[in-house]
């Protein structure tokens, strides 16, 4: 197979997960008499064709709110840059793909305008002349070594996981479906290089993992000073990731960008400090908090005596027939693949999905789930966000999260497009004070409960109500804030306020996630060596 037809295969084969990820609408919602409500937004029409067939008839609230302000700024001749925070299921990736499209693909038809203009001009001075009409020139084949040219694309869309940068170009392609001329390249690491670098050929709007884009950047693939618009997704999971230094490199190679859009689960302190360094005046949009999230999930809690009970109570779960498809989530890479096997052992339809597979198995096991062919993956929290599955009846963490806001992109990934899920949380006693902060964190107490025949011998100590946390603390120490004020979340041995932090864990550059950030979490504060400055101080602020 050559290299064109491994790149349509690739392209068939991912073009059948679901589109508009993050999107979540109420379909018993009709669409009202009168102009279209995407329309009403400023979007072209081929935009508006799209959505439409789509079957969205009604932009959800950060789509309402985001899209006018992310569009061009006619009166004053420019784009403002925008920190929105949204909650998963509120429709974001639309929010930040309709306004860039909107944009490039008025620039794509000014272009071709004024193209059809030059050539009719040549044609009627040949006409004048008494000369025969001149013949347009040959396409060029993009994937001959000899047409090879740097891409040199108009917008960049960065996403910390491959899943999602996934998710977000196939939205971006069903977007466009109108739209001539307008291509769209995705961009992540564990995929063959040459059919990355075919698919970039050309390509208006570039959806990529930072490692793998800096790769292809630093060989001479893929030019980014002609970048207009910036998109970080998911900023305070790249964070995590330990993409810091990738961003300040990016954030130079395109610093005569016109727009930058940063969007995050909250307006962290750490969240903060980036859009100083990468944005001008950004503008902020806010449509929930934490605590307002989820409200078609219902959310319990069981607690149990060791793992071994652990396993009891999800083996009763797994076997309710009211299962359509289930998300269980491990801590470790390990118990990932551990807790898979005894799956498939007790006769269920289980895979394992963690950031040590390759890319290729990656996406044959998450297109396996779409497809209805395995009903229960177990994951780490690679795949919290990313994956649109609206069969995913059922969330399951056996291991809790580290983090108090991963809970909520976990709990995420059911009940979406307006439907009902339910998360179940299993729970040691060791483990009382991450429920304390993960309850802290979503101002939602876990109810909890027991199954007659597998309760717990022991009793947990009742938790402090969040009543009992005065002025923003809590008995015995622990977070300061209720939205992290050691960045966001953790546990006691994270850094806290705003001192510099030395990312714990670094994205390998081939890749667009970093397994080892699975791994438990160091017990102390990260030493900064001395003389090395931390890594969010390598940003430069932007020329203005």
């Amino acid at each position: 197979m050559n290299m064109t037809d491994a790149y349509t295969l690739d392209n068939e084969v991912l073009s059948e997960t679901p589109l508009m990820d993050d999107v979540a609408v109420d379909t018993t919602t009709a669409a009202s008499e009168g102009p279209n409500p995407f329309a009403a937004l400023g979007l072209a029409p081929e935009l508006v064709a799209a959505v439409t067939d789509l079957g969205y008839t009604q932009p959800t609230v950060v789509q309402a709110k985001a899209i006018p302000l992310a569009m061009h700024d006619v009166q004053n001749n420019r784009h403002i840059d925008l920190m929105v925070s949204s909650q998963t299921g509120s429709g974001k990736t639309a929010a930040f793909l309709l306004p860039v499209l909107n944009t490039l693909l008025a620039q794509q038809q000014a272009r071709a305008k004024a193209e059809a203009e030059a050539w009719a001009r040549k044609v009627a001075e040949a006409q004048a002349a008494g000369l025969p009409a001149p013949k347009r020139p040959k396409r060029k084949d993009p994937t001959q070594p000899r047409n090879f040219k740097a891409a040199t694309p108009g917008a960049l869309i960065l996403c910390p996981t491959r899943e999602l940068a996934q998710q977000v170009a196939h939205d971006a392609i069903g977007l466009v479906q109108h739209c001539k001329g307008l291509r769209i390249a995705n961009v992540v690491g564990g995929m063959p290089y040459q059919i990355q670098i075919a698919r970039l050929q050309n390509a208006d709007l570039v959806v990529a993992t930072p490692g793998r884009l800096l790769d292809l950047q630093r060989s001479q693939q893929i030019k980014l000073d002609q970048v207009q618009f910036l998109v970080v997704d998911e900023a305070d999971r790249m964070l995590d990731l330990g993409f810091s230094d990738d961003l300040a490199e990016i954030n130079q190679l395109t610093i005569e960008r016109r727009q930058t859009m940063m969007f995050s689960a909250t307006f962290a302190p750490r969240i903060q400090q980036l859009a100083t360094r990468v944005m001008r005046e950004p503008q902020r949009v806010q449509i929930d908090s934490p605590q307002e999230r989820h409200t078609n999930i219902r959310q319990v809690l069981f607690w149990a005596d060791n793992a071994h009970h652990k396993r009891k109570l999800l083996d009763h779960w797994l076997r309710d027939t009211h299962i359509d498809q289930a998300i269980v989530f491990a801590s470790t890479q390990i118990e990932c693949d551990g807790l898979a096997n005894d799956l498939q052992q007790s006769g269920f339809s289980a895979v394992a999905l963690h950031g040590a597979l390759s890319q290729g198995l990656r996406n044959r096991r998450l297109m396996a789930l779409r497809n209805g062919q395995v009903q229960i993956l177990v994951a780490t929290d690679v795949a919290a966000r990313g994956i649109d599955v609206p069969t995913i009846s059922h969330v399951f963490n056996f291991g809790l999260p580290m983090k108090s806001e991963d809970y909520v992109h976990r709990i995420g990934r059911t009940g979406r497009a307006g439907r009902d899920g339910l998360a179940v949380t299993f729970a040691e006693f060791r483990d009382r004070r991450k429920i304390q902060d993960i309850e802290f964190y979503t101002r939602q107490p876990i109810a909890a409960e027991v199954i007659p025949g597998l309760e717990p011998t022991q009793r947990p100590e009742r938790s402090r109500g969040f009543d009992d946390r005065r002025d923003g603390k809590r008995h015995g120490g622990g977070r300061g804030k209720p939205f992290g004020g050691n960045f966001g979340g953790g546990f006691s041995g994270a850094p806290r306020g705003n001192a510099p932090r030395q990312d714990a864990f670094r994205g390998d550059s081939s890749r667009g996630d970093n397994f080892r950030s699975e791994g438990p979490k160091r017990s102390g504060p990260i030493q900064v060596r001395p003389g090395k400055p931390a890594a969010n101080r390598s940003f430069k602020p932007r020329s203005r």
